[in-house]
């Protein structure tokens, strides 16, 4: 275990960070894709805390939603997207009520030196900087973690982004006088909102059948970056998934 990812663990879990660390022999092809890194967290949730003292095991495990679509922070919204995949014989749901957070972890590459930061997340980039008392490298090489791509966290309906409230109100006035249905997401004076109601609030707008989705970006600091993150992969152009 590298002596960053020693330091980031005994800090900030169990909570939303994932280290990604070079695996052992111990860690199965089936985890890692074949490749020589493993993600590693130890999760903040009383239910998941539950759920590996009852079995006393590491889970390994993908996220609760298809790929490229709008994470999932309710059981409804795992229902809503794995549903009829579902075996009711042998499938369950261990609903924890709404994620807390609402964005996922942040992961931090502790294979390279310095550390990189792969995915912002519920623990800002500016305190793992503090913590390691060095600055974060920025992502460089393949795509190796979860919310790399591109595009990802997509709604169907096309996700414009603007700087403020006023340019939301200007581009969603534009998009009525065309006909469109237009929904405005809007947390950008509370980060701890907009990070924990995004997901749900892209999910309502598919809902609501909207054309398009104006979001005001929010500053870049603090949970604004990992809000920042996901809206700019929401908003980018899609692959054909």
């Amino acid at each position: 275990m590298p002596p960053a990812a020693a330091v980031l663990a005994a800090a900030c879990w169990p909570g939303p960070l994932t280290l990604l660390l070079p695996r052992s022999a111990r860690v199965p092809d089936a985890v890692t894709g074949g490749r020589d890194t493993v993600g590693l967290r130890a999760p903040a949730h009383l239910l998941t805390e539950a759920l590996l003292a009852t079995t006393g095991l590491a889970v390994a495990a993908p996220s609760a939603n298809r790929f490229g679509r709008v994470s999932p922070t309710t059981a409804e919204h795992v229902l809503q997207d794995l549903g009829p995949f579902l075996d009711p014989a042998r499938d369950v749901i261990l609903d924890g009520g709404p994620s807390p957070i609402g964005v996922e972890s942040t992961i931090v590459d502790c294979t390279t030196d310095p550390p990189q930061l792969l995915r912002p997340g519920g623990i800002p980039a500016e305190d793992v900087e503090r913590l390691l008392d060095l600055a974060l490298g920025a992502a460089t090489g393949s795509s190796r973690a979860a919310g790399m791509l591109a595009s990802h966290y997509a709604p169907a309906a096309t996700v414009v982004l603007v700087p403020d409230r006023a340019a939301a109100d200007e581009q969603a006035a534009r998009f009525e006088r065309d006909g469109l249905h237009v929904v405005v997401i809007d947390h950008a004076g509370d980060l701890v909102a907009y990070a924990r109601d995004v997901y749900a609030e892209l999910r309502a707008a598919d809902a609501a059948g909207a054309d398009r989705i104006v979001a005001v970006m929010p500053q870049p600091h603090g949970l604004g970056h990992a809000v920042r993150d996901r809206l700019t992969k929401a908003a980018a152009a899609r692959p054909g998934f």
